[in-house]
């Protein structure tokens, strides 16, 4: 399994940016996909992003296209999210998922594919 631990939530107003960080540790990070998902308070957790092992596949929810950026730093066992644009409906608990038992090069969206989650940050959006 990989162990994970995010970082960068906080505060921040309405069209304000914020860049989420996720470190990993475990040999198999570089093979795994990555997602990121959130948890609003009385809804379910939902996809937000996801890319593949090496980075050049990415996958969006439709409400953060164009606005959210997901990337990944294997040297440095790393998976970021750009935030950008940021709305009040973002406000959430963000979590860091991977996805290492599956294929390397297929993004799924669903919670039940992913063996590892990080503890979570929060992210607040005034308005």
């Amino acid at each position: 399994q990989v162990q994970l631990v995010e970082s960068g939530g906080g505060l921040v107003q309405a069209g304000g940016s914020l860049r989420l960080s996720c470190a990993a540790s475990g040999r198999t990070f570089s093979r795994s996909v990555m997602g990121w998902f959130r948890q609003a308070p009385g809804k379910e957790r939902e996809f937000v992003a996801g890319i593949n092992w090496s980075g050049d596949n990415t996958d969006y929810a439709d409400a953060v296209k164009g606005r959210f950026t997901i990337s990944r730093d294997n040297a440095k066992n790393t998976v970021y999210l750009q935030m950008n644009s940021l709305k009040p409906e973002d406000t959430a608990v963000y979590y860091c998922a991977a996805d290492a038992a599956r294929s390397p090069f297929i993004i799924m969206t669903h919670t039940t594919n992913y063996d590892s989650w990080g503890q979570g940050t929060q992210v607040t959006v005034s308005s």
